[in-house]
């Protein structure tokens, strides 16, 4: 059923400005990079178009109250049209429980002991709960003592992205303290999730930190205590860009134990983009190990590993259909939704089009789809790449932005422009990530210009838009209660608009969330909307 004939307002295209919210305190105006940087497009798209502030975290997107959002929960929801109650409160709740009913967890603790092996926990080491909880390590390091089993090892990966970029000493200490309560466990080593938690094929980061993992490094300095490792890290920096908790180099804690043959592993984050990487290392058969991705920076395919160890390896959650063949999952997946965006337009018999850089691209394919790497049919894609040869962003602040504008105004230019259209623009999170104010000004200057040409090309053929965020981060780039630049995510709402001819004058409805976006569009498309899409159109009837 190709209509284009009766879609109205069509085509209908979603600009998720990633990170940018609205921060409704004056007195941080000062750090605020969305009101400082010049946006003549936003400023007039909110003179001239209805406007409302959306929720984007805690129970408004599925996670507990008080959670800031996140791109990848933001997105499903997104892309769901409905609130999608995640992971992370079904794994805390079970934690809570005791986790003695999860048979994953449970087996593969027994086998550690059958084998003579160690039990290894790894993860974040924050409670930013983006990626992970030290609640859940904790669950699982008492499972290990009632179970009997007492040598267990764990490996913290400080954060300084979503926390404090110096608040992993801190955390440290709780979970040695922790531990000592439990009477179970010892924290065996320490490095920054920029080695540990790569996401972009960076092969040579992952290899320093699997060398750590699995005692490859001769030499090693070795620290008494976590936290001792860590502030020795805030008092000689790798160097001056690379200070904080995120750039943390591997470093010894203790007697060395490292993982090896009959050895259990348990990866507790339930964030599956960045463990990917370094669990492939781990548990992949050579055949596929010699398969994966390239390093943008040197080209070579991962690093040599040695021989692959004989591990039990349980990941928290689901991580990725390609590691499905090689670890138990503690918490799989709940059942696919149904008439979730992707899938609804294209049973329509509609086309649609994804494009974004890099760095966010997973979010508008992947966690836009509910998990699928396929795209649907009728569903096309193009991944724009995020510069390499930039350390941090900040150096970069226009990242690709350029690139992705041009490949979505080559569709609006052409005979078979998609209808249905969704463009992310990862600057305001990524270069806000870095705490660097005046680059994330820029970044916010870059995406507002980009986002102009998208309008002007939409509107001259008829079209319309919503322009939005998936959460905030740029409108607060200090924390004056730490005195220290503030590089996480916020909780506030961030900014909604809806663009076109037709919508002038329209009112929408305030205390809207991110699954209210999707039944808006069709809402402006004059197409049904689903019974399972839950969320409702932000556009007050007329």
């Amino acid at each position: 059923m190709s209509h284009h004939t009766i879609l109205s307002n069509s085509p209908c295209v979603l600009i998720i400005r990633d990170g940018w919210g609205e921060n409704p305190n004056p007195e941080h105006d000062a750090f605020n990079a969305v009101k400082l940087a010049r946006t003549p497009v936003a400023d007039r798209l909110m003179r001239e178009y209805p406007t409302t502030l959306i929720k984007t975290s805690g129970e408004d997107v599925g996670l507990p109250e008080g959670t800031m959002g996140n791109s990848e929960v933001g997105h499903q929801n997104i892309g769901a049209g409905r609130v999608v109650d995640q992971e992370s409160v079904a794994i805390t709740k079970a934690c809570r429980e005791g986790l003695g009913g999860n048979a994953v967890l449970v087996d593969a603790i027994e086998s550690a002991g059958a084998r003579g092996g160690a039990v290894h926990l790894m993860g974040i080491c924050s409670d930013a709960g983006v990626h992970g909880q030290l609640e859940h390590l904790f669950a699982v390091v008492r499972l290990c003592k009632r179970l009997g089993h007492s040598r267990v090892f764990v490996h913290l990966f400080t954060d300084g992205r979503d926390t404090g970029p110096f608040t992993g000493k801190a955390y440290a200490q709780r979970v040695e303290r922790t531990l000592a309560e439990i009477g179970a466990g010892r924290v065996a080593g320490v490095c920054g999730r920029y080695w540990s938690m790569d996401r972009d094929f960076r092969w040579e980061r992952v290899g320093r930190a699997y060398d750590l993992l699995t005692g490859r490094t001769p030499g090693l300095r070795r620290f008494g205590s976590a936290s001792e490792a860590i502030q020795e890290f805030y008092d000689h920096p790798a160097s001056e860009g690379m200070k904080g908790d995120e750039f943390v180099t591997p470093r010894l804690v203790g007697d060395p134990a490292p993982i090896r043959d009959g050895d259990t592993v348990v990866f507790y984050n339930y964030r599956g983009d960045r463990p990917r990487e370094i669990v492939s290392a781990f548990v992949l058969p050579d055949e596929q190990w010699a398969g994966v991705a390239p390093s943008p920076e040197s080209g070579a395919r991962g690093f040599d590993r040695g021989r692959r160890l004989d591990l039990r390896f349980v990941t928290m959650a689901a991580y990725s259909e390609a590691l499905a063949p090689f670890v138990r999952v503690a918490f799989p997946k709940p059942p696919r939704m149904v008439d979730i965006a992707g899938s609804y337009i294209s049973g329509l018999g509609l086309t649609q089009f994804r494009c974004a850089e890099t760095e966010k691209f997973p979010h508008v394919s992947f966690f836009f789809n509910d998990y699928r790497d396929e795209p649907f049919p009728g569903e096309q894609r193009v991944i724009c790449p995020s510069p390499k040869d930039v350390a941090t962003y900040d150096l970069r602040p226009e990242m690709s932005a350029p690139q992705v504008r041009d490949a979505v105004l080559e569709r609006l230019r052409s005979e078979d422009c998609e209808p249905f259209i969704v463009v992310n623009f990862a600057n305001g999170d990524m270069v806000g990530h870095t705490g660097v104010l005046d680059a994330t000004v820029r970044a916010c200057e870059v995406v507002d210009a980009c986002v102009g040409a998208i309008v002007d090309a939409t509107l001259a053929r008829g079209g319309s838009l919503i322009v939005t965020a998936d959460h905030g981060n740029a409108e607060q780039m200090f924390d004056p209660a730490a005195g220290s630049p503030h590089t996480a995510h916020t909780t506030y709402d961030v900014p909604l608009i809806v663009v076109g001819a037709r919508f002038k004058g329209r009112e929408l409805r305030a205390g809207g969330r991110l699954g209210d976006i999707v039944p808006t569009m069709l809402d402006m498309m004059g197409l049904d909307q689903p019974h399972a899409m839950t969320g409702r159109s932000l556009l007050r009837a007329q």
